[in-house]
This record gives structure tokens, C-alpha cells and sequence, in this order.
């Protein structure tokens, strides 16, 4: 190893290449700055190399298995459809490698040079980058971490052999016979329902009363109501204990009520949250960066952390762990050190699930509204009730609309059913601009097509709905 005693001089360091890393570099290149970006791991991070991305991958492919097998709705029959579960994942390695090798392409093209390997804090202003080949010093003006997270790991069930973590549960060589979950959050109601499209016998073992902590109860009831149908069993108020594993299966242990109870499957999936990389030996406290007792790195409206020098974004800093939330903080991180009057506004960052339906929220929802003290108006519009949802035979979901009273301003809304992934981003426009109801239901929406029910729902929350009978105002 080559280490380098003389600290290069450089504007902007950043600490990690994930969704909130890649983009703070670029946007921090594109002002001007000289941005070297350190990553030990994979560029794209978590999200392009083993979340977001290769999830998706393979639950598109469980879509297209599942239409593959129930086309004859549409008169469209198939017989011995088959999965080859090698193909499906050669499939999402290839989605995976282009994004990251466009990852790359980026950086370079923006200029930005990219080190393979670690990061150390010396002090305040310097840091020693090393992998097996060399080990620079770097003195920089800031630095932005964005270091990222890891699934959490519970002492009853360590990972290894058949007690899974998401990332090796989307690299499993076969589809499994059996599976269980323990966490019924959004990364397990995924890849659970992924798995038993595939014809996989899944049950969640989940502490709370209902999958998606979170969510509107309106729309996990329907996202339950569809896991019944693919072979999911959902065990709420219980909890997990022990697990015993061999190499051909894994017994768990759990009670619900004060009631033992086990269940035998080929895998066990742990997905009960993910964990800030922050307590790593890569000296924080040389570097005066501040940490909660969470592991979270204390942060003000522009990232900035204890030192001043120093910003932090994504999932080493409070709130939801987002890859969009992620990327936003790092431009905004970028332009401040750049002496722009960028800040961080999260009124409307949108959650997104991709169960089957799909959901997506973004704003107040309408319980969150009255606590905040707001007089709202609230209309939730079918699915049913939309030309392009009945021709996809996806008539199952709502759009749920919350605005004020007073003014009629949209503050929240909540969609499950068929490409709420998509629709969310028009409503959340609308929250980011101040839309009132009007805005939205005198913006002609092309016909047909699933964004027509975003202007029906405002219509329907105005009290003049066309498609469906306005409901009787009370006395």
C-alpha cells in the first residue's frame, strides 16, 4: 500500500456512491466544485445494487408470471407457464449492472474522481482515503457522508445459511417452497408477495396489529385482502423468538398472546428495519460530527452537521430511510456548500410500497391533518369508477384527497391500486405549489387514462363529482 504523506487539496469529499452520494457529487461538480467521492462498495449503493432496483426487477417479473397464468379474462389463454428462476435473476442483473455502470458514466462525465475503497477522518478538515493499493490524504473545504444503512440484525436470528436479510433474499438461486417473514413492513410486504407470486408459501410474522406501519388502514386492508389470495398467511401481535436452521430448512419459534408456537419453512426472511452505517471506525469523533444515541448524525436545515464543514444526507440522518429523499438532500447539500439558499422542505416526499396494489402517500394524511389542528376536506375516489382501470381489469383502489377548508389547498393524499407509484408525483406537485382542488379538477386530464381519477377526486372533495353520486353533505 502506497500512503501518501502530503494532503491533496480539494473542494467538496464525498463519503459513499449510493442515491444521496452519486447526485450531492454531480450537483456539487456542475457548481464548480473539485468533488472526489470515495465508495467501498458498489457505485449506485444499496438502492441500485441490492434494494430499489433488483426488488423491482423481480417483481415485475412476478407480475408478468402471474398475468402469464390468469389472462383468461381478457380471452387470452397459456398453458404450462413456467418460471426459470436463473433467467429471472440474469434479468435483474442486467437492469442492476446498466443503471450502475451509468452510475459511473456520470461521475466521470461531470468530472468527479471516483476512489474504491475507505474512508478515515483525520480531523476537521482531512480524511485518509486507502484501499490495498494506496492510501491518499485529502484536506477539503466539506465534505458530505453519505454512508447510507444496512438491514438490522437481531441477536435471536444472525444471518447466515437460511436466516436471510433482504440483500440475500433477492439473490436466492431458486424460488423457495416456504418462506417466512419476520417484519411486515414495506420491504417484507414486497418481497413476501414477490415470492408467493411465484408460487412460494409465505407467512409474516408481524409485531403490530397490521402490515405497513404507516400506511392509511384503508389501504393495507386491501393490500392483505390480495396477499390471501396469493398464499400469504399474515400473523399480527406476534412475536418472533428463536430460530433453529439445518441445511435444508429453519424452524422458527414465536407466541402470539402468550401462546407458543413454531413454523418450519426453507428461509427465513428478517426485515424489521434498516440501520444508519455510522458506527463504523471511520472517526466521527476526530472530525467533530455529533451522533444521537440512534446512530443518527445531527443535522440542520441544509445537512450541515456539528462541524460546519461537514454535511450529512440519506439514511445516516433523521427521517424516512428514502433513496429520493436521499438524492434531494444531497442537492441541497451541494448547492448550500456552494453559498446557495437551498433547505430542505419535506411536506411533500412520498412513501411508495409495491405491493399488489401498489401504494403511495404523500402529505398529511387525514388523521395526521386534524392532529396538526387543520379543518380539512377529505373525498377518496374508486378505481371502479375510471374507464382506464376497468379496461385493465385493475378496478380494485382508491384516491383519497385531503385539502383545507378554508382555502381549499391540497395538503395530503393517499392512492392504493394499480401505478399509484406514478400518480403520486402529480399530487405531490400540487402540495409542493400550493394547488388548490380547483387547480387540479380544471387541468384536463387525457382520456382515458388512470390520471383522470386525480381529477375526479378533487372534483368529488369540491362536492361536484361527474362519475360517481356526490354524497349527502351532513346537517
Amino acid at each position: 500500500m502506497v500512503v501518501g504523506d502530503a494532503s491533496l487539496d480539494i473542494d467538496t469529499l464525498v463519503i459513499g456512491a449510493g442515491p444521496g452520494g452519486y447526485v450531492a457529487a454531480i450537483r456539487a461538480a456542475q457548481l464548480g466544485q473539485k468533488v472526489v467521492i470515495v465508495e467501498k462498495g458498489e457505485l449506485g449503493g444499496v438502492c441500485l445494487n441490492v434494494g430499489c432496483i433488483p426488488s423491482k426487477a423481480l417483481i415485475s417479473a412476478a407480475h408478468q408470471f402471474e398475468n402469464a397464468q390468469h389472462g383468461g379474462v381478457f380471452g387470452v389463454t397459456a398453458e404450462n407457464v413456467k418460471v426459470d428462476f436463473s433467467k429471472t435473476q440474469e434479468f435483474k442483473n442486467s437492469v442492476v449492472k446498466k443503471l450502475t455502470s451509468g452510475v459511473g458514466g456520470l461521475l466521470k462525465g461531470n468530472k468527479v474522481e471516483i476512489f474504491r475503497g475507505e474512508c478515515m477522518f483525520i480531523n476537521e478538515t482531512e480524511a485518509r482515503l486507502f484501499n490495498d493499493n494506496e492510501a491518499p490524504r485529502y484536506r477539503f473545504k466539506h465534505c458530505i457522508i453519505a454512508t447510507g444503512s444496512r438491514p438490522i440484525e437481531l441477536k435471536p436470528f444472525p444471518f447466515g445459511g437460511r436466516i436471510l436479510s433482504s440483500t440475500e433474499a433477492l439473490s436466492l438461486p431458486e424460488v423457495p417452497k416456504s418462506l417466512v417473514l419476520i417484519g411486515g413492513g414495506y420491504i417484507g410486504a414486497e418481497l413476501g408477495q414477490m415470492y408467493s407470486k411465484f408460487g412460494t408459501k409465505v407467512t409474516i410474522i408481524e409485531g403490530m396489529d397490521s402490515i405497513l406501519p404507516g400506511f392509511d388502514k384503508d389501504m393495507t386492508r386491501l393490500v392483505a385482502k390480495n396477499m390471501a389470495k396469493t398464499n400469504i398467511e399474515i400473523i399480527t401481535n406476534a412475536k418472533a423468538e428463536s430460530a433453529e436452521q439445518n441445511d435444508k430448512e429453519v424452524t422458527v419459534k414465536y407466541s402470539v398472546n402468550g401462546e407458543a408456537k413454531e413454523i418450519t419453512a426453507d428461509y427465513l426472511l428478517v426485515t424489521v428495519g434498516r440501520r444508519p452505517n455510522t458506527d463504523g471506525d471511520f472517526g466521527l469523533e476526530l472530525a467533530g460530527v455529533e451522533v444521537t444515541d440512534r446512530g443518527l448524525i445531527k443535522v440542520d436545515h441544509q445537512g450541515r452537521t456539528s462541524n460546519p464543514k461537514i454535511f450529512a444526507i440519506g439514511d445516516v440522518v433523521p427521517g424516512p430511510a428514502l433513496a429520493h429523499k436521499a438524492s434531494y438532500e444531497g442537492k441541497v447539500a451541494a448547492e448550500a456548500i456552494s453559498g446557495l439558499p437551498s433547505v430542505v422542505d419535506y411536506k411533500a416526499i412520498p412513501a411508495v410500497c409495491f405491493t399488489d396494489p401498489e401504494c403511495a402517500s404523500v402529505g398529511y394524511t387525514e388523521s395526521e391533518a386534524k392532529e396538526k389542528g387543520y379543518k380539512v376536506k377529505v373525498g377518496k375516489f374508486p378505481y371502479a369508477g375510471n374507464g382506464r382501470a376497468l379496461s385493465l381489469n385493475q378496478s380494485e383502489g382508491f384516491v383519497k384527497m385531503i385539502a383545507k377548508e378554508e382555502n381549499d389547498v391540497v395538503i395530503g393524499a393517499q392512492i392504493v391500486g394499480v401505478e399509484a407509484s406514478n400518480l403520486i408525483a402529480e399530487l405531490g406537485l400540487a402540495i409542493e405549489m400550493g394547488a388548490t382542488l380547483e387547480d387540479i379538477s380544471l387541468t384536463i386530464h387525457a382520456h382515458p387514462t388512470l390520471g383522470e381519477i386525480v381529477m375526479e377526486t378533487a372534483e368529488l372533495v369540491e362536492g361536484h363529482p361527474i362519475h360517481v353520486v356526490a354524497p349527502k353533505k351532513q346537517v
